[in-house]
């Protein structure tokens, strides 16, 4: 959580729930997204940014899927009650793969999810944030947590949208 009261921002942090591939974990640090849209007020000074596909990448992609579509749910109702709440969606990105893992996952898993979001998402009324493009166009190596440029880069497109006329 972070705060900044002169500018009046509260900013919060979520990782979703099951199935992750982290290190160990409180329970009660496990949250899914849907439930956690669902407790969202929402309107004009609201932002809201998802990502979620990394830790599905070795899950069956049915898994995936049901995931997503209970999120995209949850965004709609979000959307149906507050209407000029901003929803940005993360796309996945290319990571850079040991030899190790790529007996188990390769960039095409990804990519294929990154497909997967982007057509359930299709026609709801979110703003997709383009990490896998971002990526694919740096210089930098690959990296399933990209470096501090690209990061940069994901930040200011996530500014763009909430101050298109750059007062920020």
């Amino acid at each position: 959580m972070a705060l900044d009261y002169t500018n009046n921002i509260l900013v919060t942090f979520r990782c979703h729930g099951p199935p992750i591939r982290a290190p160990v974990l409180p329970v009660s640090q496990l949250h899914f997204v849907a439930n956690e849209l669902d407790s969202v007020v929402g309107g004009s000074n609201t932002v809201v940014v998802i990502g979620v596909w990394a830790h599905f990448s070795t899950f069956p992609v049915e898994v995936y899927v049901r995931r997503l579509l209970s999120i995209r749910r949850a965004v709609v109702r979000l959307l149906t009650r507050a209407p000029d709440t901003l929803v940005v969606i993360r796309t996945a990105n290319p990571k850079r793969l040991t030899v190790q893992e790529s007996v188990t996952t390769d960039d095409f898993y990804f990519l294929q999810r990154d497909k997967i979001l982007r057509a359930i998402f299709k026609e709801v009324n979110v703003r997709l944030l383009d990490a896998w493009e971002m990526s694919q166009a740096h210089y930098l190596p690959h990296d399933l947590h990209p470096p501090p440029p690209i990061i940069k880069n994901i930040m200011d497109v996530v500014l763009s949208h909430i101050c298109p006329s750059g007062e920020l």
